[in-house]
């Protein structure tokens, strides 16, 4: 599981989401750190004793603002929601938690995915499929016909007048729009179809969680060649290194 979290916040005035910070977990010591996209915001506020855009943060304890983004073990529905994530409640980090639940809170615009590295010389992504909620009921129930390892397809969906590189998932036969892919990870995907034969962009099913609410339904697996001049859209908000390092009260 992904021991580097990329950190998205979504404008409460034009809806869109920005790139905000990267959350990592090496030898046992957290470390935050805003985008650049952060450091140029006139309309981002930074959080709390994390004020300093410019800085990097330190912490032997997962930062306030991520913890509380964990779900307590001793809620009753703790075993169902391991279960959705495909997760052990045995051998789960909160690294792990945070990376598939994406640490939604309902107070706040702010959402978790892996950064997006090479495994074995491919790009993959796991995540929800988003947008379950907007698309008829009929198509939306089709979900329950699926099974793991079932071929999906995407549709770019270039007339979106919220995002014009939305991609839409659509199942094979018959084909029926299902929901949509997680905007954050739309200008890398579009590149990748756009720079080889499509057909090497491959989405299946990964879970279906029938019980779940829509937001963990159904998860996805997508992997495609790692391209020798691709660069994931999270290497140009990161690349300049940040030496300065402030530790954090536990």
């Amino acid at each position: 599981m992904s021991k580097k979290l990329l950190l998205f916040w979504q404008n409460p005035t034009s809806r869109r989401w920005m790139t905000l910070g990267l959350l990592e977990k090496r030898g046992g010591i957290y470390s935050f750190r805003y985008s650049q996209s952060a450091k140029k915001s006139p309309e981002f506020v930074p959080f709390g004793v994390m004020n300093n855009v410019t800085k990097t943060y330190e912490s032997q304890a997962l930062f306030p603002i991520f913890k509380n983004r964990l779900l307590a073990k001793n809620r009753p529905e703790y075993a169902d929601y391991m279960e959705w994530l495909g997760l052990s409640k045995q051998l789960v980090t909160d690294m792990d938690e945070l990376s598939r639940s994406g640490g939604i809170r309902a107070t706040d615009n702010l959402q978790l995915f892996p950064y997006p590295e090479k495994q074995d010389g491919k790009y993959v992504v796991e995540f929800f499929v988003h947008g379950i909620r907007h698309v008829p009921t009929r198509q939306a129930d089709r979900i329950a016909t699926l099974q793991s390892g079932d071929e999906l397809f995407l549709m770019k969906d270039v007339q979106n007048r919220a995002d014009a590189l939305a991609l839409a998932i659509r199942t094979n036969d018959p084909p029926e729009i299902i929901g949509y892919c997680p905007s954050f990870f739309t200008a890398d995907i579009n590149q990748l179809l756009d720079a080889q034969p499509p057909a090497n962009v491959k989405l299946s099913v990964a879970k279906i969680n029938l019980t779940a609410p829509l937001q963990y339904r159904l998860m996805c697996r997508l992997e495609s060649p790692w391209l020798s001049n691709f660069t994931t859209f999270a290497d140009g908000e990161f690349e300049d290194e940040c030496p300065v390092m402030l530790k954090v009260a536990s």
